[in-house]
């Protein structure tokens, strides 16, 4: 099973939606849509004591498994909660990219409607089950949403040819990601080599380009808006990888901004381990249910990411001069 994962990587589903890891001290909720939450020292908390805890953070990454019910219910109520406190607030998504955020302007500003917004902001399938709340409070008062990430088709590419292929991007393309990639050992690289298993040490720097655009978009996204709207408050939502134990999308905020204070706010559930001196307060959740029991199934569902990928449709590189 272990194995099958990391080739999902490969697709670059990896940093978003892997399996969890915890060892909560709250019972395990009872529906998918109940959640309990401690403090990285294991005290039990209610969500506006949560709130209350975030209150001096200048941006609070918030994770998730993509289409968990409780993880979105606790997103859009921790939010809410959040404006409660402060209305000077803002949401980042890594759900919406940087060539997209015309568009989430122009829905946000009431200029198009919701379908407009799916269709031409390339919304995830899952959009109006898990992100619509979060989006339409965000509208109701006015507050800005980050179109954090970069395009998932440039990330895939960089995958495929490494992090030169950004050389190869027209200049309209090349702001739509992060300037500088974290290319240097750290320890989000090494939890990042510990899940691939192919053995394949050039391909998993590739991959590891692409995971890392993904985390060094979303933090230079978030550094960039704080720089022009000074005093706000982000909560950021993205897949728990990027988020768990401020390895990955907060390690690049802070070497791009070390005064700015990063809180992680992380999903686990009761069968898994946790390391106990991380720093996120902690939600657990119900575990999603298996996805596949039978092998030859996921190896054709892996098979169908592989073939997608292969069809990729790159600039090609540039010939010397």
């Amino acid at each position: 099973m272990k194995k099958w994962l990391s080739l999902g990587l490969a697709g670059f589903l990896f940093g978003c939606s892997t399996e969890p890891t915890a060892t909560p001290t709250a019972p395990l909720p009872q529906t998918f849509y109940d959640y309990s939450i401690t403090s990285p020292q294991g005290t039990a908390l209610t969500l506006p004591e949560l709130a209350q805890a975030l209150q001096d953070a200048d941006i609070i990454l918030v994770g998730e498994w993509h289409g968990h019910p409780g993880a979105h219910l606790m997103q859009t109520q921790l939010f809410a909660a959040l404006y409660a406190q402060s209305p000077n607030l803002a949401l980042s998504m890594e759900q919406f990219t940087r060539d997209k955020q015309t568009v989430v302007n122009q829905y946000l500003a009431g200029e198009i409607g919701e379908k407009t917004l799916i269709q031409e902001g390339n919304a995830w399938p899952n959009y109006t089950g898990s992100y619509r709340p979060l989006v339409e409070f965000a509208k109701q008062h006015q507050l800005d949403v980050i179109a954090a990430n970069a395009p998932k088709s440039i990330v895939r590419c960089i995958g495929k040819f490494g992090p030169d292929y950004l050389d190869r991007l027209p200049a309209n393309e090349r702001p739509w990601v992060a300037r500088i990639l974290t290319l240097t050992p750290d320890a989000y690289l090494e939890k990042f080599n510990a899940s691939m298993h192919h053995g394949d040490e050039a391909k998993t720097r590739r991959q590891f380009a692409a995971q890392t655009a993904w985390d060094d978009t979303m933090a230079e996204s978030m550094v960039n808006y704080l720089a022009r709207h000074p005093g706000k408050q982000i909560m950021h939502i993205a897949g728990r990888f990027h988020v768990a134990e401020g390895l990955g999308t907060a390690s690049r905020i802070q070497s791009r901004n070390p005064k700015l204070k990063v809180v992680m706010v992380t999903p686990i559930t009761e069968q898994t381990e946790w390391n106990a001196q991380a720093p996120d307060y902690r939600v657990t959740l119900q575990p999603l249910p298996t996805a596949y029991i039978d092998q030859d199934k996921m190896m054709a569902a892996m098979g169908q990411i592989h073939r997608r990928n292969d069809s990729l449709q790159c600039y090609p590189e540039q010939p010397a001069r």
